[in-house]
């Protein structure tokens, strides 16, 4: 099936996004395990698992739609020096990821492609969760401590 105008583009756009975060969640699961936070590592393994789903479909809608993913190019991936840098560093990224895919969602929904639209509306979703979970880690450092925060993540 053909893409409409501007689609692939855009989906380019959130593909490059979303491996970027890959290797974003990939590197602070790592880091966290390394500083000895297991459950912190979890949820970034699993982070970044979520990520690998979500590029992988929109590599396959992109190949469907007859065009090239654009797999070679990736954002610079912070990487921060303590928990509070991470969870900062990630929300960010995850806000400036809802505003792309609200933008890819509404032009997809101009162009009639309603398909590639509720796939990004899924991705959407996941991605406001996400900014939910970093928003209520911050508060939770800000409320408790961080040292207090950090001794009930080192163990599962």
């Amino acid at each position: 099936m053909k893409a409409k105008e501007g689609v692939v583009d855009l989906l380019n756009q959130v593909l490059k996004a979303e491996l970027t975060a890959v290797h974003q969640y990939l590197l602070h699961a790592a880091m966290c395990k390394n500083w000895g936070y297991e459950r912190l590592h979890e949820q970034f393994s699993h982070l970044a698992q979520e990520e690998v789903g979500h590029s992988s479909g929109l590599i396959d809608h992109i190949l469907y739609l007859e065009g090239t993913p654009d797999v070679d190019h990736l954002d610079a991936v912070s990487r921060g020096r303590t928990v509070a840098e991470l969870f900062t560093s990630d929300l960010n990224f995850e806000r400036d990821d809802v505003e792309l895919l609200r933008k890819a969602i509404a032009h997809s929904a101009k162009v009639m492609d309603f398909t590639t639209r509720h796939k990004l509306e899924d991705m959407v979703k996941d991605s406001e969760e996400h900014v939910d979970w970093f928003e209520t880690q911050l508060r939770a450092i800000e409320q408790v401590g961080l040292d207090k925060y950090l001794s009930e993540h080192i163990k599962k």
